[in-house]
């Protein structure tokens, strides 16, 4: 089914929203239209992307029409010790506009997963564009399969609940959740973000992981460890079987026994 966009605009009339059957990647255009001076709070959604991006250089799966994948141009008052934090605000937003759209609670693992149980059913990245920051969103929504390669990884709000969800309901929860978080993070900084996050999430306390190093010059590396909370600038903090503790800045986090 069609996304509705005249129901969405019809919410939302002063917010610029743009849609597109098929486009590489909505990041890009995004980040285009904040370059020639595009407002906070523009959003660029599409039915399907060829070139989606996740973190790391990694695509993401785009099934045409049955996820709700966007970019969103935040142009917030964020202090640079607040930046850290951005995504785990957003990844707030995207677990509380779930919640509410349909009575799914999801987990948050660190930094970016919106998980369902063991699967993840929505990604998030952000990176500067300029004074804006560049928000995308990826949620697996009406998918009734994934690629062979995503098997057991991956998970929808579909499989998860065993129905059909609306994509509109979902972003007219989103997009308001997001503005909230973001509030919040503007004007009382990291640490009401980083205690709802730590409470929101299974990964960040007590938890065995283990992280696969993003840094070039540690690729290949594997920590593993028991997550003993975030520190002040929201990254997270793992006591490394190895006897050490490491600061956790970038990485790939995974549960692991």
């Amino acid at each position: 089914m069609g996304f509705d966009l005249g129901a969405v605009r019809t919410q939302f009339p002063e917010r610029r929203i743009e849609w597109h059957a098929v486009i590489g990647s909505t990041m890009i255009e995004a980040s285009r239209l904040a370059t020639s001076g595009a407002p906070s709070g523009t959003v660029v959604g599409a039915e399907e992307q060829t070139a989606g991006q996740g973190r790391h250089g990694r695509t993401w799966h785009s099934e045409p029409g049955s996820g709700l994948y966007f970019s969103v141009i935040l142009r917030h008052q964020f202090t640079p010790a607040t930046l850290p934090v951005i995504t785990l605000a957003l990844g707030l937003a995207v677990s509380d506009a779930i919640l509410q759209a349909t009575d799914l609670v999801c987990d948050l693992r660190w930094p970016n997963d919106v998980l369902f149980e063991t699967g993840k059913c929505a990604g998030i990245l952000t990176q500067l564009e300029g004074s804006a920051i560049i928000a995308g969103i990826g949620i697996n929504v009406n998918h009734s399969q994934f690629p062979v390669e995503l098997g057991g990884i991956a998970t929808s709000l579909r499989m998860a609940s065993g129905r059909v969800h609306s994509r509109e309901r979902l972003l007219l929860e989103l997009l308001p959740s997001i503005d909230r978080y973001c509030a919040l993070l503007e004007t009382d900084g990291r640490e009401p973000i980083l205690e709802m996050f730590a409470r929101a999430s299974s990964y960040v306390s007590g938890r065995r992981v283990c992280v696969d190093q993003a840094d070039t010059t540690l690729l290949g590396t594997t920590l593993v460890g028991t997550t003993a909370g975030l520190n002040d600038s929201g990254f997270l903090i793992l006591r490394g079987d190895d006897g050490g503790n490491h600061l956790i800045i970038a990485g790939g986090v995974r549960s692991c026994s």
